[in-house]
């Protein structure tokens, strides 16, 4: 069913108003994914503070022409929703998380970050980055290995000449 042009403005100042503040979004395609499974990965993004809307492709690209997104948009084929958040990782990663499990129905095609399209293999690499927090206690992991190891090695020469 053909959608009015009053409709098709109002979609994609909903899709404008969606947009405005964030820092990433990723372009899903889902084909033939059940309503619970599609409610679940609704619950699971809302968790996170992530939005997730369906649209029509050509209102999806009318809407984000319209925010100064830079360069080539990666092609869209099959439905398509977006996820959409504040933060820089984690859209990409709850929806690859998502996908780990509904291979056949779920997968990434592309996304923006930082005002930028992505392809797909540009999300899925940003989709693995691990959590800040991961990341900081790796840092103070490498921080303190060389003093650990600087530790052992004046234990074992003060216990070789004592």
């Amino acid at each position: 069913m053909a959608l009015k042009k009053e409709k098709k403005v109002e979609i994609v100042d909903s899709i404008e108003g969606n947009l405005k503040g964030i820092q990433s979004a990723v372009f899903v395609k889902f084909d033939k994914l059940k309503v619970a499974d599609s409610n679940m990965l609704r619950r699971s993004l809302q968790k996170e503070g992530i939005g997730y809307t369906v649209a029509k492709k050509t209102l999806l690209k009318r809407a984000l022409g319209t925010q100064g997104i830079t360069g080539d948009m990666p092609e869209l084929d099959g439905q398509i929703a977006f996820a959409y958040g504040a933060d820089l990782l984690a859209p990409a990663r709850e929806v690859y998380a998502f996908q780990k499990t509904h291979k056949e129905n779920v997968s990434i095609l592309g996304g923006v970050f930082e005002g930028k399209y992505m392809d797909k293999a540009q999300m899925e690499q940003i989709a693995t980055i691990p959590p800040r927090e991961v990341l900081l206690s790796q840092i103070a992991y490498l921080l303190k290995s060389p003093l650990q190891s600087l530790a052992i090695a004046v234990n074992a020469v003060a216990a070789k000449k004592a």
